[in-house]
Formats: structure tokens, C-alpha cells, sequence
């Protein structure tokens, strides 16, 4: 709790980066959490692992000893074969109760558009898991814009725009959000300026908070707090509308 306002971190990363070096347990997510007052974390593997499975292992261990703070997500190379993916992808949901699943195009540059990428669609839309797509750096496949294509041809999938597309295509992501009901917007990178224009084309019951990393977590979070709105919008970025997407609350 912090000013009063339940907070969920809906992107947050433990394990161990092959690609920056960064490495996060559990128990350093718990300190941050604790430290700022956030009820519940999105917990999702880096993009760039040793080993998948161990990755997710390690999440599923922390959702298991903490299911009142953490869910869980699932971090797949999309070039892995198709069926080793979707086999994961069961594993993941039936066996650790992993939630939602990350698209990472900066590292795995998997084309929305094509439908090379429906595999990718059909496995969260059957195992009824939010896809938190990072957007903004990474382009063209991070562009927020060519979410619209897999979110009308999967209008059963829910599509998160991890980032909001980053300053530089927050309006992309407010034109996917406006066009297609199954797009929600995650704010993370963004200034709060960017944040307001958000606010004003896509109601909060789409909209969520993320710190992406423990540094950033005060800043993410208090720009939330202090954006100059009513407390009903602030509630729902920071609590209702994530707990309603990863958990079904």
C-alpha cells in the first residue's frame, strides 16, 4: 500500500540476463516490493536465458512460496520449434501456474503481422494468457501499431503493450488501444505528460503500471500517484484493472 493505493507491478523480471548481466531473485523483488508498499508483481524470465525451463522454474518456485505476492509469465524464443513451445508453454501453465506470457521483439523479432506468428496467438489464447508484448525500442516488430492485426484476428487474446511503445510511439499504442477493445496499455517509460494524453483516448480500465526494474520502481509508480486525477483512475491503473487481467479478480 502506498498513499493509501493498493499497487501491482505488472512487469518486473527475475533470473539471470544473458544479454545486460542483471540478475534478480525472489527475495531481492520481495526487498523492493516491501520497501515501496506493492501488494503484487508480474514476475517474467528475461528475454535472453541459459535455459528456459530453469527460467521459468525459478518463477514457478516463487509464485508456489509467495501466491499472494507474485504471478507468474512465460518467456519463450518464438524460433524454438513450434511444438517444443507450445509443449513449454502446457508445462508452464499446468505445472508451475504461470499466468501470462511475454513477447520480447527487441530479441525474439517475431513479425505480429504475419502469420508465421498465429502459433504464438493460439497458445496464449488457449491457455487464456494476457500477452505482454514489449513495444517501443526494437522496431519495426516492437511498433505498437502491428498489435492490431494479431488482436483482431485473436479477439479472445488480451494484448498488453508492455512500455506503451516508449515516448516515441506512446501515440501508436493510444491509436491500437482505441481500435481494438482486447488492447490494453502498460505505462512504464513513459512521462507523465505522455501518461495524461494516454488517459485522455483510453479509459484506466485498460491502463496498468510496471516498474520493468527495482531502480525505476519509485519513479514508475510516483508518477502514477501523482498524476493530477481522480483517486477512482488511479486505483484502477495501479490495482483493479491488473488484478482483473492476471488474476481473473
Amino acid at each position: 500500500m502506498r498513499n493509501g493505493f493498493p499497487i501491482y507491478d505488472t512487469h518486473t523480471h527475475i533470473g539471470r540476463a544473458r544479454h545486460s548481466g542483471m540478475r534478480f531473485t525472489a527475495e531481492d523483488m520481495l526487498r523492493s516490493m516491501d520497501g515501496y508498499g506493492v501488494e503484487r508483481a508480474v514476475l517474467i524470465p528475461y528475454p535472453v536465458v541459459e535455459d528456459h525451463r530453469a527460467a521459468h522454474d525459478e518463477i514457478g518456485a516463487a509464485v508456489a512460496a509467495h501466491p499472494d505476492r507474485f504471478t507468474g509469465a512465460i518467456c519463450l524464443n518464438p524460433f524454438i520449434p513450434e511444438q517444443e513451445f507450445r509443449d513449454e508453454a502446457a508445462r508452464c501453465v499446468e505445472k508451475l501456474g504461470l499466468r501470462a506470457l511475454k513477447l520480447q521483439p527487441q530479441y525474439q523479432p517475431l513479425n505480429p503481422v504475419s502469420p508465421r506468428s498465429d502459433f504464438f496467438f493460439e497458445t496464449a489464447a488457449r491457455h487464456r494468457l494476457p500477452i505482454i508484448a514489449h513495444t517501443g525500442s526494437g522496431v519495426p516488430f516492437s511498433l505498437p501499431s502491428l498489435f492490431i492485426a494479431p488482436a483482431r484476428r485473436f479477439p479472445e487474446a488480451t494484448i498488453v503493450l508492455g512500455h506503451a511503445g516508449g515516448p516515441t510511439y506512446a501515440l501508436e499504442a493510444i491509436v491500437a488501444a482505441s481500435v481494438c477493445e482486447n488492447i490494453y496499455i502498460e505505462l512504464s517509460s513513459l512521462m507523465p505528460h505522455h501518461v495524461l494524453e494516454v488517459l485522455a483516448h483510453v479509459p484506466p480500465t485498460r491502463l496498468m503500471a510496471g516498474s520493468d526494474l527495482p531502480a525505476s520502481l519509485s519513479t514508475e509508480i510516483g508518477k502514477i500517484l501523482d498524476l493530477p486525477v481522480e483517486d477512482t483512475v488511479k486505483r484502477a491503473i495501479l490495482w483493479e484493472t491488473p488484478r482483473r487481467v492476471f488474476d481473473g479478480a
